[in-house]
């Protein structure tokens, strides 16, 4: 059997194909997959049908050394992907009494008796290899067509991504034979995709467009470097690659393997022992959000203010209301207060200040849509920025949170070995 080296994942379930849910299982699915020097090419979303579903399972095979299929397989009249699977592979469906007593102990574990309605999830298709489901009641499929792999799993993450770490990652292992396949994420603020394919694309032309991959997102660009060894020292070569990497972006790389510029604040924040509270208008609490989405903000991040009206900016951070009526709300010097007020309302040593137009109304030629100004006050004064970001109103919030956030990464990084002083007061 050949190495698995390319994946897709196909996502089911029409309430995906709404504005209410969001395809969240292929980024789990990609994460697991990198970790294995395994590349995801595609991904699609298809609603409740079975014809739609089949097709997509059999197009992804013909291209793919392995496809997972998230959803679909419970109980109910529109879980359609346990029959989908069979059209694809031109197999029979047939109950098992292993499978059903899966189910049945399933129920049973939570004090409940087995609806008749669920006996549907005992069925198998033949010639695969049902999975069973340790923390759900849907059990999966493992089937192999050609040199190829179909993995089929239930849609609720905390039972798929056990079941994939579980049933697909020892295949994974004795298909690699001794290749050894690894990746390493360097994480780039403050850059745009275009600028950052410019400056490594040297790089890029010396180790193969296999070797790595631009990832960008508002405000953020991931570069994954990725390399495969017969038996040799995959990691040195990824800290080769790494030092290569860094020489050309500098300071533009803000962290290695972490999962947002928040991540590396609270990080950079919580060694230091130093606080740290935020200032909001355009991004609405948005800031403070993504800061306390770290495990352990806590320590350091101190609170934050959504203050949107000019009144609120006034009486909550202190921000002059002459300043406020001579430059607007919108304007460096509303910016520079936001973050010094708020530092010194919330006695932190650093402050955060944002102000803007989100948009899709309110700008003028002066002050068009998507203009927005961020500030961070600190001991060693108030470093100002200012952008005109484009895309919708979303965008230009998550622009504006990872431009804050980055800001004050290079603050924090400017201010190493100097000392604080304490918090302001």
């Amino acid at each position: 059997m050949k190495p698995v080296r390319s994946a897709a994942c196909l996502a089911v379930g029409s309430e995906l194909l709404g504005e209410s849910a969001l395809d969240s299982n292929s980024l789990a699915v990609t994460r697991l997959l990198l970790r294995h020097g395994v590349v995801v090419s595609e991904k699609r979303v298809v609603g409740d049908d079975e014809g739609l579903i089949a097709t997509a399972v059999s197009e992804l095979l013909e291209r793919c050394d392995l496809v997972v299929v998230t959803g679909g397989l419970g109980p109910t009249v529109d879980d359609l992907t346990r029959r989908a699977v069979a059209r694809a592979l031109g197999r029979q469906i047939r109950s098992d009494a292993l499978v059903e007593g899966w189910v049945h102990e399933r129920y049973a574990s939570l004090g409940r008796k087995m609806p008749e309605v669920c006996r549907s999830m005992a069925e198998v298709v033949e010639e695969t290899r049902p999975l069973r489901n340790l923390t759900g009641s849907a059990p999966g499929i493992y089937a192999e067509v050609g040199e190829a792999i179909l993995v089929a799993l239930p849609g609720v993450p905390h039972e798929m991504e056990p079941m994939l770490e579980r049933e697909l990652v020892p295949e994974l292992r004795r298909r690699a034979g001794g290749l050894l396949g690894a990746h390493r994420t360097l994480l780039l603020g403050g850059v745009m995709e275009s600028e950052v394919e410019g400056r490594i694309r040297p790089l890029w032309d010396r180790l193969g467009r296999e070797s790595l991959t631009i990832l960008a997102s508002p405000g953020v660009v991931r570069v994954v470097l990725k390399v495969v060894t017969g038996g040799g020292d995959a990691s040195g070569r990824l800290d080769e690659m790494e030092r290569e990497f860094r020489d050309v972006l500098g300071d533009d790389v803000a962290g290695v393997d972490v999962g947002g510029l928040q991540e590396v604040v609270v990080g950079s924040l919580t060694s230091r022992g130093e606080t740290l509270a935020v200032a909001e208008s355009c991004t609405g609490g948005l800031l403070g959000a993504s800061i306390t989405d770290v495990p352990g903000a806590s320590v350091v991040f101190h609170g934050g203010v959504v203050c949107y009206s000019n009144r609120a900016k006034e009486s909550m951070v202190g921000v002059p209301g002459d300043l406020i009526e001579r430059h607007g709300a919108v304007s460096e010097p509303v910016a520079r207060a936001l973050a010094s007020g708020v530092r010194v309302r919330f006695g932190a040593d650093y402050g955060v200040g944002i102000t803007g137009i989100a948009g899709p109304g309110g700008g003028t030629p002066e002050k068009p849509v998507g203009l927005v100004h961020w500030a961070v006050a600190g001991p060693g004064g108030v470093e100002h920025r200012q952008k005109v970001f484009g895309g919708g109103r979303a965008a230009v919030r998550t622009w504006s949170v990872n431009a804050a956030l980055d800001l004050l990464r290079r603050t924090l990084v400017a201010c190493e070995g100097g000392g604080t002083g304490g918090a302001a007061r």
